[in-house]
């Protein structure tokens, strides 16, 4: 039996692989700064207390940014400090914080 796709099938399928929030590295250092307080300058947080951003996948970045400001994640601290921030800005910041070396490098 085939079965047809429709053509809103296709264009779902095609953005679903596609980084409809691809940010900007450069954008994102300057949005960073307030980050580098807790996370350090370059995503590498010298204190345990808080998790290292460097070198993170983009998407899991944009993912975990985005579940702060929906509340999906419950952190307050967090959702006080991407409450105002654009889909385009949480986009900077993860190509940022992703473009960095970190714990884990990328194959």
């Amino acid at each position: 039996m085939t079965r047809n796709i429709t053509l809103p099938a296709l264009a779902a399928l095609a953005l679903a692989g596609s980084p409809a929030h691809a940010g900007d590295p450069a954008a994102g250092k300057e949005k960073s700064m307030v980050c580098a307080a807790c996370h350090g300058p370059d995503g590498n947080s010298p204190s345990p207390e808080f998790p290292r951003l460097g070198g993170q996948y983009e998407d899991y970045l944009y993912q975990a940014l985005l579940d702060y400001k929906t509340g999906r994640r419950k952190n307050p601290i967090m959702a006080a400090q991407v409450e105002n921030l654009s889909p385009a800005d949480l986009g900077d910041l993860a190509a940022y914080f992703a473009a960095q070396t970190g714990l884990y490098q990328k194959r």
